[in-house]
C-alpha cells in the first residue's frame, strides 16, 4: 500500500513466447521488502508479470484435495509454458479444478525461477488469474506478441551496434525506461549477439496460423546482423489508437456503474460486461494495466478494480 491506503501500481503484464520465457536465466531479485523481483529474457523483456495463451494440455493435482497445488502446461506455436497454482491464488485455483485441456486459455501471473545444483533454470508461471478463451481472442494474443517479440529484435539489432550505450541514450531512441533497463541487462548478461532465428521461427509460426492463407516464410538468418529490417506485421496503428481510447472509455463507464458497494468493480462481472461491447478478456487485461498506469484505476484485491 501507498501513503494514500492505495494499492502500489501493478507491473505491466509482457507479452512473450514460450521459448523467449524459458531461456531466461537472469533474475534480478528485490534488495526490499515488498519491492518486485525480475527475470530479464535474452531479448531485453525485464518481466515480474505475464500475459500468456494457448491450449492447456495437461493439469495435475499434486496436492490434496483439501489444498490442491495444481501444476499444468500451456503450449503456444513454439514451446509450452508451465503454471504452479496454489492457496495464495485462489481465482486461479477455482478456475484450474473446473478447466478441462485440452482448451483455449490464456493466464496473467508473476514470473518464477528456479535453479537447480547443476546449475539449470527453470521458469514457471504463478497465475494470479486464468480463463478459457475462445481461438479469436487467441490468435489476438498471437499477434500482439509476435508485434511485442519483433519490437524487442528491433531494438536489440540497433543496441549491439551501440557498445557504450546507457540507459538515457536508449530512452533518447525511443525506448521505455523500463525497456532500456531490460536492455543493457541482457546485452551484459546473454552476450550482444542472440540467435534471432530461434525468435523469428517462433514469429513466423504464429503469423502461419494468423494467416493460413500465406507462404509466410522469412528463412532463417545466422544471427542478428542479417535479420531483416522490416516485417509487415505492425498493423494499423492509427485505428489500433482510436479503438483504445473508446474500450478504455467503455471500461472507466463500467467501473463507475458496477462500482455498488465502494470497493470496486467484480472482476468477473467487469469481464462478462467488457465482452458483451466487444472487449475481449485480454483487451480488458491491457486496458486495465493502461489505466493503472495512468493512475486513474488501482486494484484493492485481485478480485476487484476500482476508481482512484
Amino acid at each position: 500500500m501507498n501513503g494514500n491506503g492505495k494499492a502500489n501500481p501493478r507491473e505491466t503484464a509482457w507479452r512473450v513466447f514460450a521459448n523467449e520465457l524459458n531461456t531466461s536465466t537472469l533474475e534480478i531479485k528485490a534488495t526490499e521488502e515488498k519491492m518486485p523481483s525480475y527475470v530479464v529474457s535474452p531479448l531485453g523483456a525485464k518481466i515480474n508479470r505475464v500475459l500468456v495463451a494457448g491450449t492447456l494440455t495437461e493439469k495435475a493435482n499434486s496436492g490434496t484435495p483439501e489444498e490442491p497445488l495444481w501444476r499444468g502446461r500451456i503450449q503456444d506455436v513454439n514451446g509450452q509454458f508451465f503454471l504452479n497454482v496454489g492457496r495464495y491464488q485462489p481465482d486461479a485455483m477455482a478456475a484450474m479444478a473446473d478447466l478441462e485441456p485440452p482448451c483455449f486459455v490464456a493466464a496473467v501471473g508473476r514470473v518464477r525461477t528456479y535453479t537447480t545444483d547443476d546449475g539449470r533454470t527453470f521458469v514457471s508461471v504463478r497465475p494470479e488469474r486464468i480463463i478459457r478463451i475462445d481461438e479469436s481472442t487467441l490468435n489476438e494474443w498471437l499477434l500482439d506478441t509476435a508485434q511485442s517479440a519483433w519490437a524487442r529484435l528491433k531494438w536489440m539489432k540497433q543496441v549491439v551496434s551501440l557498445p557504450d550505450a546507457k540507459v538515457p541514450d536508449l530512452i533518447k531512441m525511443g525506448m521505455s525506461p523500463v525497456q532500456a533497463e531490460g536492455m543493457l541487462y541482457a546485452l551484459d548478461n546473454y552476450g550482444e549477439m542472440p540467435d534471432s532465428s530461434v525468435y523469428l521461427k517462433t514469429i513466423q509460426n504464429a503469423l502461419r496460423r494468423l494467416l493460413p492463407e500465406k507462404d509466410v516464410d522469412f528463412g532463417f538468418p545466422e544471427g542478428m546482423q542479417d535479420m531483416p529490417d522490416e516485417i509487415d506485421i505492425d498493423g494499423d496503428e492509427s485505428g489500433g489508437a482510436v479503438n483504445h481510447g473508446q474500450m478504455e472509455d467503455i471500461v472507466l463507464s463500467l467501473l463507475e456503474e458496477l462500482d455498488t458497494d465502494g470497493k470496486g468493480a467484480p472482476r468477473d462481472e467487469l469481464e462478462r460486461r467488457a465482452e458483451a461491447e466487444g472487449i475481449s478478456a485480454i483487451e480488458l487485461e491491457e486496458i486495465s494495466n493502461i489505466l493503472m498506469d495512468k493512475g486513474l484505476v488501482y486494484e484493492p484485491n485481485l478480485r476487484y478494480l476500482k476508481l482512484i
